[in-house]
């Protein structure tokens, strides 16, 4: 394996280069841009033989791909913020037409007012949409969770489209050392093309997206349901295979120093580091800290994620979106993973980071504090 020196951003179009796909499609938006301006580098030079669809809007970017997916089209398209909200509509378009798109969401903080620093109130804003979900806290995350996603979204068993979510700058712009894996050693990972059948065949033409009366509607939602159920298997089992190809461990989620913890800290993305740095200080005086870091957030690991914390007294949820009116949809998924396992921990869902505030260790221990004294289950912390 050959290493490179590697941003976020960089990371996920080198694994595009590495997934060759037929179409890319995509609007630029800070702090994306420099994914799709790699690509098209690629593809100017040769490296990458794809057609790359200029377009006026994210809305019709993922427009595009919906048309060549539906042929049987390989496809990628990355986009942030506003611009995945431009997208929206679309979205759930091609998840219920069953298309194997995948996409790189480079988080950021919506406006008003504006921010380009990260947040995930935008990758949450698909966790209903049937999409796969996936969450990077490096640039090794990216290249390696994109080459995954190819593999997830079409099997044919799935054929649901896939998303990688990292975080603006601290990932999307930072450099890292990313080990990349030879071609051909994915010609065994990532399957060939044509290994699903499109919804549209040009010597047989047809057409889709007709009006469905509610008993037939249920029944197309239905599929999608058991297709999101079988996508749990196909994840773990692409997770294992891909942790044999290239040594670097991965499954739902990564849990540190759960074993005996009596407080365990979730978290998603690049928080990772600080709030490990903060579990390995807390337990350098003697407490019995945890952490979970969850890469997989579409299909949520419920069952898995339960029995792994269900034994700790506290679980405290570090979400880094804006929620109003509610837990963060982190903290809502780890709630009822515990409740599913009908454990007694008890759950504190904290507010951090938001629009790209930095979450540096001194927080997660002054929050940890907190919890300890506290009644406050839900809170921001604010510095």
């Amino acid at each position: 394996m050959s290493k490179l020196l590697l941003t976020g951003n960089y990371a996920a179009a080198y694994a595009v280069r590495d997934a060759e796909p037929d179409v890319v499609s995509a609007y630029p938006i800070t702090p994306q841009t420099p994914v799709i301006e790699k690509i098209a580098e690629f593809i100017e030079s040769g490296e990458l033989n794809a057609k790359f669809v200029r377009v006026e809007s994210e809305h019709s970017a993922m427009a595009a791909l919906i048309g060549a997916a539906s042929v049987g089209a390989r496809t990628y398209t990355a986009t942030s913020s506003q611009g995945l909200f431009y997208m929206y509509e679309v979205i759930w378009w091609a998840s219920g037409a069953r298309l194997p798109i995948v996409m790189g969401i480079v988080t950021r903080a919506l406006g008003p007012p504006w921010n380009i620093w990260s947040e995930h109130a935008d990758f949450y804003a698909l966790r209903d949409s049937g999409w796969n979900m996936f969450f990077a806290s490096s640039a090794q995350e990216v290249y390696d969770f994109t080459l995954v996603s190819y593999r997830v979204s079409e099997n044919p068993e799935v054929l649901l489209p896939t998303l990688v979510g990292w975080d603006a700058f601290e990932v999307s712009h930072t450099y890292e050392p990313v080990s990349l894996v030879e071609k051909e050693e994915l010609k065994s990972f990532i399957p060939p093309k044509g290994s699903w059948k499109p919804l549209l065949d040009v010597g047989e033409p047809g057409s889709l997206g007709n009006l469905a009366y509610p008993e037939e509607y249920i029944k197309v939602r239905f599929e999608m349901r058991k297709a999101s159920e079988r996508a749990r298997r196909i994840i773990e089992e692409s997770l294992r295979s891909y942790s044999s190809l290239t040594g670097r461990r991965y499954w739902f989620f990564d849990c540190v120093y759960c074993e005996d913890a009596d407080t365990v800290f979730v978290i998603q993305g690049s928080i990772f580091g600080e709030t490990l740095r903060a579990v390995e200080e807390l337990r350098s005086r003697g407490e019995k800290v945890g952490l979970v870091k969850v890469w997989v957030y579409r299909p949520f690991p419920y069952e898995e994620l339960g029995k792994a914390i269900e034994g700790t007294k506290n679980v405290v949820v570090l979400a880094r979106a804006s929620v109003f009116g509610s837990l963060s949809p982190l903290g809502s998924d780890v709630a009822s993973a515990l409740k599913l396992r009908g454990a007694s921990a008890r759950l504190f869902d904290v507010t951090v980071g938001v629009g790209g505030v930095d979450v540096k260790a001194e927080d997660v221990i002054g929050i940890y504090d907190k919890v300890r004294v506290s009644g406050e289950s839900s809170f921001w912390w604010v510095r």
